[in-house]
């Protein structure tokens, strides 16, 4: 449908932004063609789109708060954006707004071996901090699958995670400073170079905010030295259950690995055809358990590992044989993704998370309500830790199927909070959970986060319509009651 053409003003308005933004951010910084808008009309979560007013793209700090300050003192809104790559829709642009491209934030500022941590600018890709310290034996821990490509400022955003968050924690867990630049053009730095400094957790505030409180213009990351020893173990199962039941077996034994991936059989046939791991076909599913550490504790923690698997029924146990093996064992898990887009012309991949002891009761689920929608599911998700990443396979260019897959997704995610967990692990809420938000929150819950969000932006004008179902206005949250000097929270959710 063709939106109507705007009026002489706004056309005569757009057009004075333009100018005041070019002398802020001159040469090509400024994109205003619809051809060039083209490119940030959708993030990961290609179901939804929208063209932005304008795209600005700063290349310093000084840049980045010269913009949101005219913003702010014009009215616009801003989206801020990574690289793209989030699967919530959290980039999503707004029409009468401005998409805020930190691409060109893309240098490795400082390698601090001393304190075990590096600055870098938020548009340097995750995957880019571990091969600029590795040659010294050193990594950046959280892995998201899409790691060569996402940017370590999305990261903050949504509170990334990976394969080996079960261990080494997600983002929060792994970075120590950030500086930021307010709506109103002022810049912070929150944290620094050493762990838990004095005063509110603002860090943790942050992290995971999805753009709605600042933009990040600098993140410092804690860098951990490679372990001795690394083995991992492909691990096939009759039944879902069954694999199910040896995660649980495993953590209850306390036993940490580094990293626990399940996959069902759909996906374990996708991602062996795409990447050639050597994934056993036969299983139902198939856990993938990687243990670090010194070679005893490996090898002590490997053969414990296996002797639950053979109690929970496995028919298939096989340790990597060398270095390329296991990074092969990997390749198929983090290929899964991709590997959809060769069974689906489209899919939504969910992000719900869930205690562990109830993985098999919700995987049963998930297979029941694939049978109501009439949709296909692919089941790749972070064992360890609960973080479940549901693959719904639909067609885009037939509404009917969408339609299906949302509600399908809307399905998973209530199944989820209902089982005791969360809307979300790390994607984030964004658009595509938003209007669930309810489903977890109550009102007063959902008021006090707004409370929170008019701290830092009380216009409301940093990424609008995102995370929350309703919005009000700050002037309206400022009176509600306080009781003894304490917030009421009366309805906290149960995790």
């Amino acid at each position: 449908m063709r939106m109507p053409e705007p009026d002489a003003a706004v056309i005569a308005a757009r057009a004075d932004l333009v100018q005041a933004l070019r002398a802020i951010v001159p040469g090509e910084g400024v994109i205003e063609e619809e051809r060039e808008l083209l490119a940030y009309e959708t993030d990961g979560l290609t179901a939804y789109r929208e063209l932005p007013m304008l795209v600005v793209l700063p290349e310093t700090t000084e840049q980045v708060a010269a913009v949101l300050k005219l913003c702010h003192g014009r009215g616009v809104k801003i989206v801020p954006r990574g690289a793209g790559t989030g699967l919530s829709g959290g980039a999503l642009p707004l029409r009468d707004g401005v998409t805020l491209g930190l691409g060109r934030f893309n240098r490795i500022l400082e390698i601090d071996y001393d304190n075990l941590c590096v600055v870098t600018q938020p548009g340097v890709t995750n995957l880019a901090i571990t091969r600029a310290v590795e040659d010294r034996g050193f990594y950046y821990a959280p892995d998201p699958s899409s790691q060569i490509a996402c940017s370590i400022g999305g990261n903050v955003a949504e509170n990334s995670g990976g394969v080996h968050c079960l261990k080494y924690g997600v983002t929060t867990n792994n970075i120590t400073g950030v500086e930021l630049v307010t709506m109103a053009g002022d810049v912070l730095r929150i944290g620094g170079r050493h762990p838990d400094p004095a005063g509110y957790d603002l860090l943790g505030v942050i992290t995971g905010s999805e753009g709605l409180l600042g933009v990040i213009t600098e993140v410092t990351v804690k860098i951990r030295p490679k372990p001795e020893c690394t083995r991992a173990a492909l691990i096939g199962f009759p039944t879902i259950r069954a694999g199910a039941t040896c995660v649980s077996r495993v953590i209850s034994e306390g036993i940490i690995p580094a990293g626990m991936e399940m996959m069902d059989k759909f996906a374990i046939e996708a991602a062996e055809a795409f990447a050639h791991a050597g994934y056993p076909l036969d299983a139902e599913s198939l856990l993938i358990v990687e243990l670090d550490g010194t070679v005893s504790e490996v090898a002590d923690g490997m053969a414990r590992v296996i002797a639950i698997a053979r109690e929970c029924d496995a028919t298939h146990v096989r340790e990597n044989a060398d270095e390329a093996e296991r990074e092969r064992f990997w390749s198929g898990r983090k290929s899964a993704f991709p590997a959809m887009g060769r069974l689906s012309p489209d899919y939504i991949c969910m992000d719900g998370t869930i205690p562990r002891g109830r993985l098999p009761d919700v995987l049963d689920g998930i297979t029941a309500l694939s049978k109501q929608h009439g949709l296909r599911v692919a089941n790749v998700f972070h064992a360890g830790d609960g973080n479940l990443h549901p693959l719904i396979l639909y067609d885009a260019n037939d509404a009917d199927q969408l339609a299906r897959a949302e509600a399908f997704g809307a399905d998973i995610l209530k199944l989820c909070v209902a089982e005791g967990g969360v809307l979300s692990g790390e994607h984030g809420i964004g658009v595509e959970k938003r209007d669930l938000m309810p489903a977890m929150f109550d009102d007063t819950d959902l008021k006090h986060q707004q409370r929170l969000k008019c701290a830092f932006d009380p216009d409301g004008l940093l990424n609008p319509g995102k995370m929350f179902p309703e919005l009000h206005r700050c002037a309206e949250l400022g009176k509600m009651h306080v009781h003894h000097g304490k917030l009421p929270f009366p309805h906290l959710p149960r995790f």
